[in-house]
C-alpha cells in the first residue's frame, strides 16, 4: 500500500493486505461465521417496537405542541419534534437495506411511506444515492458522499474553490457542525428536486404526492396555531435540528478514513474495513446513532438487523485481527475531532498560493 499521499489522509492504490482472492475467501468465510450464528435473522418484533415507541413519542410531542399555544416553549417541541424525524429516518434507512423484514418489497413500502410521508424525504432518491456510497465507500469518484458540495471532502475539489466558497473551505472543519443545522433544509430540497427531474423514478408519483402532502399539512398546521414569527423559528429550529442530528450520526463513519484512488482494485472485505469507523457505547451509542455506530458491521453485513451489531462486531474485530486487517474503532467526540481536523486540512487546499501571511502582517489596512 502507498504511504499517505494527501494532508491528512491515505490513498489506498492497490488491496493493502495479501491478494483479493485471499481476502475474499477470508470474507466468505466470515460470512459462513455469521449466518451459522443466526445473526441474519430478522428482528421484525424489534423493530415493531421502536415504531410504536416513536409513534407514541411523536403524539405526545403533537399534543405538547396543541397544549403550550402561542409560547416560546415551543421551540422545544420542534428540537423534539426533529430528534424524532430522525429516529424514523434511521428505521428508513433499515428498510432500505432489507434489515427489517424478509420481504423486499414490503422493506421497500414500508421505507417509501416512513420517507415521504413521516421523514418529508424521496425514497428512491435515498436508495439511489446510499447504495452507490455502500458500493464504493470513499472511493474517489464513485462514492457521492464525498463529492464536493458546499464542502469539499478531498484537496482537489477543495483546491478549485475560490473567493466567499474558498474562505469557507478554508475553514470547513470548524464550520462543519454550524453547516449540518442546513443539512435538513438541502436533504429535503435535493430529494424534492430529484424527484421532479427524473420522471422515470420508481414510485415517483407516490412519493410526490406524500412529500407534497405532508409540506402542505405540516405548514399549514403550524402557521394556524402559533403567530407568524413563531411559527417561522418552529419550522426552522424542528428542520435545523433534524439536520444536525441527521449529519452528526453518518459524518463520522467515514470521513478522515483513507479514500480509494479511482481505478484501484480492492477485495470487498478490506474494502469496506479500512474506509469505516466504529463508534464505541454499544446499546445507548447504537441506540442514539441508530446502529451506525457499527459502521464497518453494517457495511460487511447491510441487511443484518440493529440487535445483531454487537454480536457481529465481536467476530469481525477477532476475524481481522487474524488476517491483520486493522479495525478502526473511537469514542463519539473522538471521531468528531478527527472529522474536524480532517476537514480542515483538506480546506487548506483552498489557500490563494500567493497568500503570504509574513507580508499580510505589513499590509496596510
Amino acid at each position: 500500500m502507498t504511504q499517505p499521499t494527501l494532508i491528512g489522509q491515505l490513498r489506498l492504490t492497490q488491496p493493502r493486505l495479501g491478494t483479493g482472492a485471499g481476502n475474499t475467501n477470508s470474507y466468505s468465510a466470515l460470512m459462513k461465521t455469521i449466518r451459522e450464528a443466526g445473526l441474519l435473522r430478522r428482528r421484525v418484533g424489534f423493530y415493531v417496537t421502536m415504531f410504536a415507541i416513536l409513534t407514541v413519542a411523536l403524539g405526545g410531542a403533537i399534543a405538547g405542541f396543541i397544549l403550550l399555544g402561542d409560547s416560546w416553549f415551543q421551540l422545544l417541541i420542534a428540537a423534539a419534534i426533529g430528534i424524532i424525524m430522525t429516529q424514523f429516518a434511521f428505521i428508513t434507512h433499515e428498510a432500505s437495506h432489507r434489515q427489517v423484514f424478509a420481504s423486499g418489497p414490503v422493506n421497500d413500502r414500508v421505507g417509501r411511506i416512513l420517507a415521504a410521508g413521516v421523514v418529508g424525504i424521496s425514497y428512491s432518491w435515498w436508495m439511489t444515492k446510499h447504495t452507490k456510497h455502500h458500493a464504493n465507500p470513499n472511493t474517489v469518484g464513485k462514492d457521492p458522499d464525498i463529492e464536493i458540495d458546499t464542502i469539499s471532502f478531498i484537496e482537489e475539489d477543495a483546491s478549485q474553490q475560490k473567493g466567499f466558497l474558498g474562505a469557507l473551505t478554508r475553514r470547513q472543519g470548524y464550520l462543519f457542525f454550524p453547516l449540518l443545522l442546513l443539512e435538513g433544509l438541502n436533504l429535503h430540497f435535493l430529494s424534492l428536486k430529484s424527484l421532479i427531474q427524473a420522471r422515470e423514478t420508481p414510485g415517483r408519483t407516490g412519493e410526490l404526492i406524500m412529500i407534497g402532502v405532508r409540506l402542505i399539512a405540516y405548514v399549514a398546521v403550524v402557521m394556524w396555531f402559533l403567530p407568524l414569527g413563531m411559527a417561522a423559528a418552529f419550522l426552522g429550529v424542528q428542520v435545523a435540528v433534524f439536520g444536525l442530528y441527521m449529519g452528526a450520526s453518518f459524518a463520522p463513519n467515514h470521513k478522515g478514513m483513507p479514500l480509494i484512488e479511482k481505478g484501484a482494485k480492492l477485495d470487498f472485505l478490506s474494502k469496506q474495513v479500512l474506509t469505516s469507523r466504529n463508534i464505541s457505547g454499544g446499546f445507548p451509542m447504537s441506540t442514539f446513532m441508530g446502529g451506525l455506530n457499527y459502521q464497518i458491521e453494517h457495511h460487511l453485513f447491510p441487511s443484518m438487523p440493529r440487535p445483531h451489531l454487537a454480536r457481529a462486531r465481536e467476530i469481525v474485530r477477532e476475524h481481522c485481527a487474524n488476517i491483520e486487517i486493522p479495525y478502526t474503532e473511537t469514542t463519539l467526540i473522538k471521531s468528531y475531532s478527527i472529522v474536524i481536523d480532517y476537514l480542515n486540512r483538506v480546506g487548506l487546499s483552498a489557500r490563494d498560493p500567493f497568500d503570504c501571511p509574513l507580508a499580510n502582517q505589513y499590509r496596510r489596512p
